[in-house]
C-alpha cells in the first residue's frame, strides 16, 4: 500500500482552505434550521442518552412523525460544537471544512491502492473542488456525509489488510472493518454500504477473480466434476462474515425505526405514490440525472422535490433516451471491468462500486426516500467517478499527441470547478440567497417559492414574502403548506378574512374522513397545523371560541399523537375558563411528551389559575429540571415565590430573577421584579438600583416609575419622588395613586396646597366615588380654613364608606372646630382630654393626607385599586370605641397582601 507524503498533505489541506474559506461566513439555512437551532439534543443539559434515542432532528424515533434519520454520532459532534461556541455558524462550518479535508486525504490513500501516484493526486484534486458538494460541506447538516465518509474509506481500508501470506485470513482487520463500519452507520446510514465494495474488493481485486472464471467454477462444482478450491472457500468464509455482520447490523437498525418507514407526502417525492410505469420511469431518469450532475455542476439546486423533475409518464418520453443511454454506458464499463483481469478493469470496477453502490439507499429503487434529487448523497459516488476520470485521463495522457492538451483541459477543469464551489458557497450565506440561487435554476417547485417566503417572513417583509406565497400555490395548486403560509401572512398583515378563505382552502385538501381509516399514516403532522392555525384565526372572536375548540378536537381525532393540538387547546379552555378542561388537555400531552418544559409550564400556569400555587410552583420547578434556562418558568416561578410570602424562598427568587435577566437582558420586567424583591427585603438602595435599570429600558414602565417614587417618599426622600411622578404621569396622567401621592408630597413637603388640591379634584374627575381621593381633597379645604366645606366633603365621603372610622373621627375633628370657631383662635386639631381645650402641636399632621403603605402600592399597577389610606398618626382620643390603630394596620397589612398577590398573579397570566 503506497503512501502518502506531507506534500501531498498540504496540497490538499491548501485547495480546501481556498474553495472553502468563504463557507466560514455563511449562516444556518435549510435544514440546518431543524438539526441546529431548533434541536434541544444539542443543549448541555439534555442527557447524552437522549441523542441514541433520538432521530438526526431531535425527534424521538418512537414517535410517528419522526424522519427514522439515526445519526447520533453526528448529533454529538453538532453538541461538542454547541459546547464550544453555542450557535455561532462559523465553528460549525470550520470543522465541516476540516473534515471534508480528512476525508479528501484518506480518499488519496484509497486511489493509490487502484491508481499511480500522479493520478491518485489528480483524483484527490478533482475531489477536493467538486462543486457538488458544497451541500455536504457548507451545508452544516452535510456532516452526516463528511463523517461517514471517514469511517466508511477507514472500513474500507483496513478490510484491504485482512489478506495474509498465502492467502490467509487475518481476523484483526476484520474485526475492525466491522467496528467502523457500525461508526459509519452511526453517521449517517450509507456507512453499512461499504460492506459491498468489501466484498466486490475481495473477490475481484484481492483475489484476482473475473466474471468468466467464477462462472466455470460454480458451474464445474454444480457438474460435480470438482471442487471448490481452498482459496475460494477462505473467500467465502470472509465473505459469510461480512454479511453477517450486516445482517445483524440491519436488524438493529430495523430495531431502531421500530420497523417503521418514515411518512412522506407526495409533494417530497411525487413519483414514489406514482402508479406503474410512471414511477419506475421516473425513478431510473433520476440515475442519469444524478450522473449528469456529477459530469456537469453548472446549474446546482438545494432543493429537488416537488415538481422539480416532471414526471415520466410515458414511454414515448424523450427522456427515456436519456435513461436508455446511460444503462448502455454502464453495462459497458460493467462488462469491461468484470470480464478482463487487467489493472485496468481493476480499477473501473472500484469506480463503478464507489459510484454505485452508496447510492442504493437514495436511488428510490428499492424503498422510496423524502426528496427526488439530492446533491450531498453524491459525496460518496463522486468518490468513485473521479477515480473514473482520474483513469480516463492517464490512459489519454500517456498518448503523446493527447498529453499538452490533457493538462491543459485537466487545469482548466480544476480551475473552474474551484471557482464555481467558491462562488457556489455564497449562495448558502443565508436562507434568502440559497433559495433565490434555487430559483433561476428551478421555477417549478413550489417548496422553492415557499423557502423563498419564509426568508422573507423572518424578515418581517409580510408583502413581499406574500408574493412568493401566492406564487407558490400557483405552481402547485394543492400544495395545503403554501395555502397555509398565505393565511399566516394574510394574518400577519391583520386581513383576517383573506387568512381565514386561505386557511379554509388548505382546509378542504386534506384527506376527506373515512371511517376506520388510520390518519396519522396519511397526513403529514405539519398539514394537520392548519387546524391549529384556522382556530388560532378565529378564537380572536369571542362569538367563535366553540368553533375554534371543534376544529382543535377534529385535528386531534384524526391524529391522536398531535401534541401541539392538545396544547392549543389547553390555551383555548382557559380562555373560555374552563381550567379544568385545561389542566386535562395539559395531561393529556404530558403522556405524548413528559420531556417537553414547555407543557410543564403551561399546566403551571393553569394551576395557579385554580389556586393551586405549590402544584404551580412543583411544575415550574420540573419545566426548569428539563430546561434550566427557560426564561418564563424563571421569570414567573421567582414571582410567584416572591408572593407566596415565605421569606426562605426569597433568595431562590432572586437567584431565578437573576437568571432571567441574564437570559433576557432587555426585558424590564425582570429588572422591575427584583425591585421590589429587593423592597419587599427593606434593601432600598438596591430597589432603587433595578427600578433605575427598568425604567432606563423602559421608560414608560408604569409600574416600575409609581414604586420608585414610592420608594423615595418611602425613605424620606419625597423631593427626588416629584420628577419620577411627573415622568409617570406624562405617560399616564390618568394614574390615580401617582396623582394621589404627588398630591401628598405638594401638600406635606413643598406645601403646596393649590397643586395638590388639582391633584385630587383630577381624580374626582376621573372617579367621583374615589374615597381616597375624596377624603384628601377634604383635607386640602381644612387646611385652607373653610371649616364648612371640609365638613360637607366628609360627610360626602363618609356616604361612600360608611364603616371607615377615621373618617368619622376627622369629621368631629372638623366640626370641633367649627364649634370653637367664635371663641379663640385654636389649633387646627381637637383638644386633648389631659390639656383642657389645647393638643399638642406635634399632632398636626393627623387629617393630613400620607402617602399609601408600601405594601399596598408596590403591586405590578395593572389593576389599580381605590382603597382608602388608613395609614394616619396616632389616635390621640383614648375614648373613640372604634379599634385601634395598631389593630386597623394589622387588618390593613393582611387585605394589602392579598390584594398584592391577586394584582400580581393577574399581570403573570396577563404575560406583563
Amino acid at each position: 500500500m503506497a503512501h502518502i507524503n506531507l506534500k501531498e498533505i498540504t496540497l490538499i489541506v491548501g485547495v480546501v482552505t481556498a474553495c472553502y474559506w468563504n463557507s466560514l461566513f455563511c449562516g444556518f439555512v435549510f435544514d440546518d434550521v431543524s438539526a441546529i437551532l431548533d434541536n434541544k439534543d444539542l443543549h448541555p443539559s439534555t442527557p447524552l442518552k437522549t441523542l441514541f434515542q433520538n432521530d438526526f432532528w431531535g425527534t424521538p424515533m418512537s414517535e410517528e412523525r419522526s424522519h427514522k434519520s439515526y445519526r447520533p454520532l453526528t448529533v454529538l459532534t453538532f453538541r461538542l460544537n454547541y459546547l464550544f461556541s453555542e450557535l455561532k455558524p462559523m465553528s460549525y462550518h470550520l470543522l465541516n471544512m476540516i473534515l471534508h479535508a480528512v476525508v479528501t486525504i484518506i480518499f488519496l490513500k484509497v486511489c493509490k491502492l487502484f491508481l499511480d501516484s500522479r493520478s491518485s493526486v489528480i483524483a484527490s484534486l478533482l475531489f477536493a473542488v467538486h462543486p457538488i458538494h458544497t451541500e455536504a460541506v457548507t451545508g452544516v447538516v452535510g456532516r452526516a456525509e463528511l463523517l461517514s465518509s471517514i469511517f466508511f474509506l477507514a472500513a474500507f481500508l483496513s478490510y484491504t489488510k485482512s489478506k495474509g501470506p498465502n492467502n490467509s485470513i487475518v481476523w484483526t482487520p476484520i474485526a475492525l472493518t466491522v467496528f467502523l463500519v457500525a461508526v459509519a452507520t452511526l453517521c449517517k446510514e450509507q456507512g453499512i454500504t461499504v460492506v459491498g465494495i468489501c466484498c466486490v474488493y475481495e473477490v475481484f481485486i484481492a483475489q484476482g477473480y473475473t466474471l468468466p472464471l467464477l462462472c466455470t467454477t460454480a458451474g464445474q462444482f454444480l457438474r460435480g466434476k470438482s471442487s471448490i478450491p481452498f482459496s475460494m472457500l477462505q473467500t467465502l468464509v470472509k465473505l459469510i462474515v461480512l454479511m453477517f455482520s450486516t445482517l445483524l447490523l440491519v436488524v438493529i437498525r430495523v430495531q431502531i425505526i421500530q420497523s417503521q418507514l418514515p411518512v412522506f407526502t407526495r409533494f417530497d417525492n411525487p413519483a414514489a405514490v406514482s402508479p406503474t410505469p410512471t414511477r419506475q420511469l421516473t425513478f431510473n431518469y433520476l440515475l442519469p440525472v444524478n450522473a449528469w450532475l456529477l459530469l456537469n455542476p453548472s446549474e446546482l439546486c438545494c432543493d429537488w422535490t416537488m415538481g422539480t423533475i416532471p414526471l415520466i409518464e410515458s414511454f414515448l418520453d424523450i427522456r427515456n433516451v436519456a435513461t436508455f443511454t446511460f444503462f448502455c454506458f454502464l453495462g459497458a464499463l460493467g462488462v469491461f471491468s468484470l470480464r478482463y483481469p487487467s489493472n485496468s478493469s481493476k480499477t473501473v470496477l472500484m469506480a463503478l462500486c464507489l459510484m454505485a453502490l452508496p447510492f442504493i439507499p437514495a436511488s428510490n429503487l428499492f424503498f422510496p426516500v423524502g426528496f427526488v434529487v439530492a446533491e450531498r448523497v453524491l459525496y460518496v459516488p463522486s468518490m468513485g467517478f473521479c477515480i473514473l476520470v482520474a483513469h480516463g485521463w492517464h490512459k489519454i495522457s500517456n498518448k503523446s499527441v493527447f498529453k499538452k492538451l490533457s493538462w491543459v483541459c485537466l487545469s482548466l477543469v480544476v480551475f473552474t470547478h474551484a471557482l464555481k464551489t467558491i462562488h457556489r458557497n455564497w449562495d448558502w450565506e443565508s436562507e434568502y440567497t440559497l433559495f433565490m440561487s434555487a430559483l433561476k435554476v428551478n421555477k417549478n417547485n413550489a417548496k422553492l417559492w415557499n423557502n423563498v417566503g419564509h426568508a422573507l417572513e423572518n424578515e418581517k417583509n409580510f408583502e413581499r414574502a406574500l408574493k412568493y406565497f401566492l406564487q407558490a400555490t400557483h405552481v402547485q395548486p394543492d400544495d395545503i403548506g403554501a395555502h397555509m403560509n398565505v393565511g399566516r401572512t394574510y394574518k400577519n398583515l391583520n386581513r383576517t378574512k383573506e387568512a381565514e378563505e386561505s386557511y379554509m382552502m388548505a382546509k378542504s385538501l386534506m384527506p376527506q374522513i373515512i371511517p376506520g381509516k388510520k390518519y396519522a399514516a396519511r397526513i403529514a403532522p405539519n398539514h394537520l397545523n392548519v387546524y391549529i392555525n384556522l382556530a388560532n384565526l378565529i378564537r380572536a372572536d369571542e362569538s367563535r371560541l366553540e368553533e375554534a375548540d371543534q376544529l382543535y378536537r377534529q385535528a386531534i381525532s384524526m391524529r391522536p399523537d398531535f401534541k401541539q393540538a392538545y396544547i392549543s387547546r389547553g390555551e383555548l379552555l382557559l380562555k373560555m375558563n374552563k381550567p379544568f378542561k385545561a389542566k386535562e388537555a395539559y395531561l393529556k400531552a404530558l403522556e405524548l411528551d413528559r420531556n417537553n418544559a414547555d407543557l410543564w409550564y403551561n399546566l403551571a400556569i393553569v394551576q395557579i389559575e385554580l389556586k393551586e400555587p405549590n402544584e404551580a410552583l412543583k411544575n415550574f420547578n420540573r419545566a426548569l429540571e428539563l430546561n434550566p434556562k427557560h426564561k418564563l418558568a424563571l421569570f414567573n416561578s421567582g414571582i410567584l415565590m416572591q408572593e407566596s410570602g415565605e421569606v426562605k424562598l426569597r433568595p431562590e427568587a432572586r437567584k431565578r430573577l437573576l437568571s432571567y435577566i441574564n437570559e433576557e437582558p432587555q426585558d424590564a420586567n425582570g429588572y422591575f421584579n427584583l425591585g421590589m424583591l429587593a423592597m419587599d427585603d427593606k434593601k432600598d438602595s438596591e430597589a432603587e438600583m433595578w427600578m433605575k435599570k427598568a425604567i432606563k429600558l423602559q421608560p414608560d414602565f408604569r409600574s416600575a416609575l409609581f414604586n420608585l417614587a414610592l420608594l423615595y417618599s418611602q425613605t424620606a426622600k419625597e423631593l427626588l419622588a416629584l420628577p419620577v411622578l411627573e415622568e409617570l404621569l406624562k405617560y399616564y396622567p390618568d394614574h390615580i395613586k401617582g396623582l394621589i401621592l404627588k398630591g401628598d408630597i405638594l401638600m406635606n413637603q413643598k406645601k403646596d396646597i393649590l397643586g395638590a388640591k388639582k391633584c385630587f379634584e383630577k381624580i374626582l374627575e376621573m372617579d367621583p366615588r374615589n374615597v381616597q381621593g375624596k377624603h384628601n381633597l377634604c383635607v386640602v379645604y381644612f387646611e385652607e380654613k373653610d371649616l364648612l366645606k371640609a365638613e360637607r366633603c366628609l360627610l360626602e365621603t363618609l356616604a361612600l364608606a360608611p364603616h371607615e372610622e377615621y373618617i368619622q373621627r376627622h369629621l368631629n375633628i372638623v366640626r370641633d372646630k367649627i364649634s370653637a370657631s367664635s371663641l379663640i383662635e385654636q389649633p387646627i386639631f381637637p383638644v386633648s382630654k389631659t390639656s383642657g381645650n389645647k393638643i399638642p402641636t406635634e399632632n398636626a399632621r393627623e387629617i393630613r393626607s400620607e402617602p399609601r403603605p408600601t405594601q399596598v402600592i408596590k403591586t405590578s399597577d395593572n389593576k389599580s385599586s381605590s382603597k382608602t389610606n388608613k395609614q394616619l398618626g396616632k389616635d390621640t382620643d383614648s375614648e373613640t370605641p372604634h379599634k385601634t390603630t395598631k389593630e386597623i394596620k394589622e387588618i390593613e397589612k393582611k387585605r394589602v397582601a392579598a390584594l398584592k398577590r391577586l394584582e400580581e398573579i393577574e399581570r403573570i397570566l396577563n404575560g406583563e
